[in-house]
């Protein structure tokens, strides 16, 4: 499994010598020795390495990661550049085109939102292939939570972008008056014309951190 190695890491410590942390990392390494699990072991806290905790300005909660093979890459909603673009993501780039402008891109690759302060944090950070939710309920949402928490209590304005119920049931956790919460149904093709069309979160979150005194996100992902 790969490693936490920069400022995330002091905070999680206590989690790293927890029991439920030690039957997780047990479980994880015997999924990745007798199946196919995605992403890669060497992807698994990708979110956490490509935005750094003092970085953070905006956090979007997915999920679990994409299922199918090549997709996931340890970042919600982001596939490799040479990976058909997910559904959800086809309908984040058509919401993002509609509240900002944005062309749509030919690719699904989110790392240059990471890179900017964008945590991409699935609640749930491995899968089975074929087999969304399979690693629910293994103990990974007790350490994605720690994560939660430890985002909740940063004393500096922070987005959390609350897409489905799954993200949702997490506000419970978010009492900090210094950040914004934005709430729409999921992106999924079932649900993105419930309300998540025209939810504008993009804009949103732009305002809010130029009002705080923060550079805003470059949403767009150019062409490759």
């Amino acid at each position: 499994m790969g490693a936490i190695a920069n400022d995330w890491l002091g905070p999680l410590s206590g989690e790293f010598k927890k029991p439920y942390y030690k039957k997780l990392y047990e479980t994880v390494l015997h999924e990745y020795q007798t199946r196919q699990i995605f992403p890669a072991a060497d992807d698994i806290f990708k979110a956490f390495e490509f935005t750094p905790l003092s970085e953070v300005k905006v956090v979007i909660l997915g999920q679990d990661p994409y299922h199918n093979v090549g997709q996931a890459h340890g970042l919600c909603f982001s596939v490799k550049p040479d990976v058909e673009i997910p559904p959800s993501l086809v309908n984040i780039y058509q919401e993002l085109h509609d509240d900002l402008g944005c062309y749509i891109p030919n690719n699904g690759y989110l790392v240059k939102w990471a890179k900017q302060g964008v945590m991409m944090l699935n609640t749930v950070l491995t899968v089975r292939a074929h087999a969304a939710n399979s690693h629910r309920g293994i103990g990974w949402e007790e350490f994605t939570d720690a994560a939660i928490r430890i985002l909740n209590e940063q004393d500096r304005p922070i987005v959390f972008i609350l897409w489905g119920r799954p993200a949702q049931m997490k506000k419970a956790m978010l009492n900090n008056p210094k950040h914004l919460i934005l709430e729409a149904p999921h992106p999924s093709p079932l649900s993105a014309y419930r309300g998540f069309f025209g939810s504008r979160p993009f804009s949103k979150t732009n305002a809010f951190l130029e009002a705080n005194g923060l550079t805003p996100i470059d949403w767009q992902i150019e062409n490759v």
